[in-house]
């Protein structure tokens, strides 16, 4: 017998501020493989405020996420590839190297959030990426 798909299920960390990078990947390899198995329960997809959307994963570079219908804000985030970048150099001249970049993309309710708000949240997220040394966590 085959399964039904049940179309784009969207599970919640619970207090995810309190989590580290590490702690917010095993939540959200804990629910995703619950979503897969069929063993999510109501709780688990109740109170989304912010949700993030990887269409990178298919190797889309950018997208233009719609906001899920009671939340706040949506991040996409394209697909994570080397790019040729120009960097200043250590006597401060420009010279071009390979680094790892993605797009992402932040959609928001205007009527939640201010607009320099969310575009000082993209700064800091910017920041906090580019401060992870390329060999990762």
């Amino acid at each position: 017998m085959a399964l039904e798909p049940t179309g784009l299920i969207v599970p919640v960390i619970k207090h995810a501020e309190d989590l580290s990078v590490s702690g917010l990947a095993k939540a959200a390899s804990d629910l995703a493989s619950r979503a897969r198995a069929g063993k999510l329960g109501p709780a688990d997809t109740a109170d989304l405020t912010f949700s993030i959307t990887n269409y990178g994963v298919f190797g889309s570079i950018i997208g233009t996420p719609i906001i899920p219908v009671g939340t706040t804000a949506i991040l996409g985030v394209g697909a994570i590839e080397k790019r040729p970048k120009v960097v200043t150099g250590a006597e401060g001249e420009d010279v071009i190297a390979i680094r790892t970049c993605a797009y992402l993309a932040l959609s928001f309710d205007h009527r939640i959030v201010d607009g320099a708000d969310a575009d000082r949240f993209m700064k800091d997220l910017r920041t906090t990426i580019e401060s992870i040394p390329e060999t990762g966590f």
